[in-house]
């Protein structure tokens, strides 16, 4: 063997001795960063979680670990079926509570409870919405208030009293915000102020809340089709303006939730669209 080609094997086994030594670490520090930002044992809230996208939302977190407080306001049975779904997967991993998000007492009274029962909150979903069109001419004080509540006040004040437990874990707000806040669907003016007020306040409480809470959006474009009917026609003109020509599910918020919650790390103050493309041409 030439002393050449010994100098050339020596360095070719060095490096390659070096680079198992660095997926070595770079393994480690991936099974570091899957440990840390597992769900498992964590505690979150997500408000109007009794069915559709919320229900949706709680199922997903829960697959990935997390312990649910299950909120509603009128929805109690499905409530109640789907906690026992979840404490039939894992024991008292599900807790039903119930409050009406436009009374403050009763805001305040749900945060605490679910705090008694969990010790901790590291999640808050603020997901529960009112949603219905209010015709110029025809909107009412009552219009204003349900729909400013649920959508916007709602959402601050629970922010505000959870905050002191978020920033002991470290933990992360997430706001279900909608497409619309950018642009108006017609007939829909309050619901629209409402959730572009949803908008800001998500980008104010990144701001004022870090660097211990990270606080970001989603805003979900078609995600099934309503529940009270909606004519073909105007499903066609919807399909025509999404480039994926298709609905979304409630499970592409949920997963976009997962994502927020436990891998985007670095990300705060952000709204994600979740709408097959449809605001590329706003």
């Amino acid at each position: 063997m030439s002393t050449m080609y010994a100098a050339r094997l020596a360095n070719t086994m060095r490096v390659r001795a070096f680079i198992g030594k660095s997926n070595q670490v770079a393994q480690l520090n991936a099974m570091s960063v899957d440990q840390d930002n597992s769900l498992k044992g964590k505690y979150a809230l997500v408000t109007g979680s009794a069915r559709r996208i919320g229900a949706a939302i709680a199922q997903r977190l829960h697959a990935e670990g997390a312990n649910l407080a299950i909120h509603y306001r009128n929805s109690k049975s499905e409530a109640a079926e789907f906690c026992d779904r979840l404490n039939a997967i894992r024991t008292d991993s599900a807790r039903l509570f119930q409050a009406d998000l436009g009374v403050g007492s009763e805001l305040i009274a749900l945060l605490d409870a679910v705090v008694e029962w969990s010790g901790r909150l590291d999640i808050l979903i603020n997901n529960a919405s009112s949603f219905y069109s209010t015709p110029l001419g025809q909107i009412t004080e009552k219009n204003w208030s349900d729909l400013v509540d649920s959508n916007l006040k709602a959402p601050l004040f629970l922010s505000q009293a959870a905050a002191p437990h978020l920033q002991a874990s470290h933990g992360s707000i997430i706001n279900i915000v909608d497409i619309h806040a950018y642009r108006p669907l017609r007939e829909h003016a309050v619901y629209g102020a409402a959730k572009a007020g949803l908008v800001m306040l998500t980008r104010s409480l990144a701001k004022d809340l870090a660097p211990e809470i990270r606080v970001n959006g989603v805003a979900p474009g078609a995600i099934s089709w309503p529940e009270n009917g909606i004519e073909d026609s105007v499903k066609q003109d919807i399909l025509r303006q999404i480039p994926l020509q298709r609905t979304g599910a409630p499970e592409d918020i949920a997963g976009c939730v997962v994502y927020l919650v436990r891998d985007a790390t670095y990300v705060t103050g952000q709204i994600i669209a979740v709408d097959g493309g449809r605001s590329l041409g706003w």
